[in-house]
């Protein structure tokens, strides 16, 4: 009867991906489920176009940057292009943070009703596809909801802080926002975020970086900070510079008009698995802009964009002089 029960317990595990009753690091089991959703306004924190309900494609799931909305992270760029392909898309905004620079535990719930719903709305699987901050919460909401991890197909990350950045403490001298103390290199939110396993088996990521991106380092090979790796997800972590060597992207233009990273994107989009470099066309190295971006009004938005940047980085942001505590659903011993 013991060896029965044995069994039982065995397979229960397995089937939740749990790793045991405590989390082997301090953290959460793996399959241990997440605690309700306690932010306000969750309803209005997610904008969808129409054709996002009973999707006939993968629909996607837009996720912004610190310092930034969604309307300026993606405006002007990767929506019209998504409209412009017949993708069905959603965005996401925090109602009580819309520059994302606060607790990104809070940010996470949100991220979190918005695949839940977009996966109910669709009716089928769906991306989550980020820039910087925003290509790294999806993986809070998958690596702590697990429920989740059953409603994505891809995950795309554009410069994603999946470990954090070396270059981020220089800005918290003595203090600063929440969001980035969390986005330092081995924040007590990067450890909660990567233990246990970094994947997920049955999701495909693309992790795209480039080795010129001033803000999120080291990302100097597929060993620096974007990259993902094990867990059992399908993975491809791919530089700009893999496809184009001589191109030199920045933080902001990976994420805003850099055609490499749109062509990667796109490809995942439009094929089972992670993106393949190999299938992207070397023409791209030729272009200035990814498509969707109006070429004359295009520039102008993201010089605008730079100047939002640098003020909520400098003065605009609240400013405290720690990192936000990790809540308690975080760790194995929670009740």
């Amino acid at each position: 009867m013991r060896h029965l029960v044995t069994i039982a317990v065995a397979a229960l595990l397995a089937l939740v991906g749990g790793s045991g009753v405590a989390g082997a690091d301090g953290y959460a089991p793996a399959g241990r489920p997440g605690p309700a959703l306690t932010v306000p306004d969750l309803a209005k924190s997610l904008r969808c176009t129409a054709d996002v309900r009973d999707a006939t494609r993968e629909p996607v799931l837009l996720t912004p940057a610190t310092t930034v909305d969604s309307g300026q992270n993606f405006g002007f760029n990767y929506e019209p292009l998504f409209r412009r392909l017949g993708i069905p898309y959603c965005v996401s905004d925090s109602p009580v943070d819309p520059y994302n620079m606060g607790d990104m535990q809070v940010r996470a719930q949100y991220v979190t009703y918005g695949i839940r719903e977009m996966h109910r709305l669709a009716g089928r699987k769906i991306a989550v596809m980020g820039h910087s901050q925003g290509g790294m919460i999806m993986r809070w909401a998958l690596r702590f909801w697990p429920d989740t991890r059953g409603m994505v197909e891809d995950v795309i990350g554009m410069a994603g802080t999946n470990h954090g950045s070396v270059v981020v403490p220089a800005l918290c001298v003595p203090n600063c926002a929440p969001a980035l103390w969390q986005q330092r290199a081995n924040s007590a939110f990067m450890k909660a975020l990567n233990s246990g396993q970094e994947t997920f088996p049955g999701i495909s990521y693309t992790e795209i970086y480039s080795r010129t991106d001033e803000f999120v380092q080291p990302n100097l090979d597929d060993r620096g900070t974007s990259s993902l790796h094990g867990g059992g997800g399908t993975v491809t972590n791919v530089a700009v510079q893999d496809v184009c060597p001589l191109a030199v992207p920045e933080h902001l233009l990976i994420g805003t008009m850099d055609p490499v990273t749109s062509a990667l994107a796109v490809d995942a989009l439009t094929h089972a698995g992670p993106a393949d470099p190999a299938r992207i066309g070397r023409a791209v190295c030729g272009r200035l802009l990814m498509p969707g971006v109006d070429p004359v009004t295009g520039p102008l938005t993201f010089v605008t964009l730079t100047a939002q940047v640098a003020a909520q980085l400098t003065v605009a942001a609240r400013r405290v002089p720690s990192e936000p505590p990790l809540a308690c659903y975080v760790t194995a011993d929670c009740p």
